[in-house]
């Protein structure tokens, strides 16, 4: 592996958000000056291809990364800023599994992404 997907892959692996392969680039570029955006473009395409990484699209135009080996979570996108919000539900796990087995299958895995926008405070439940 060269220096400079060295360099791509631990701007991943420290990235706690989904950053696209422009910011990836920027956070790369902060290390390393040299480093091109078509060398981030390639590296992300090799990583994506390898299963190091895992590509989401949020409805934005734009693809995001996260590092594939992530403990599973689902996403909670918010439409009006573009925030993504991380969590795990067990109910929701638990369902999922369940409507896997009435349909006759094992689930292996699944993506979940709720879009919503924010509830003024005074209307929460």
């Amino acid at each position: 592996m060269t220096e400079q997907r060295r360099i791509v892959a631990r701007v991943v692996g420290e990235s706690e958000d989904h950053p696209d392969v422009e910011e990836l680039y920027a956070r790369a570029a902060r290390i390393d000056p040299r480093i091109s955006l078509a060398t981030v473009y390639r590296t992300v395409k090799l990583f994506e291809e390898a299963g190091i990484l895992e590509k989401l699209e949020f409805g934005d135009g734009r693809a995001r990364y996260e590092d594939a080996e992530r403990d599973h979570h689902d996403h909670l996108i918010d439409v009006n800023s573009g925030e993504v919000i991380e969590f795990v539900d067990p109910e929701i796990e638990e369902l999922q599994e369940r409507i896997a087995a009435r349909l006759g299958y094992r689930l292996i895995g699944h993506r979940l992404e709720l879009l919503g926008v924010p509830v003024a405070k005074s209307q929460k439940p």
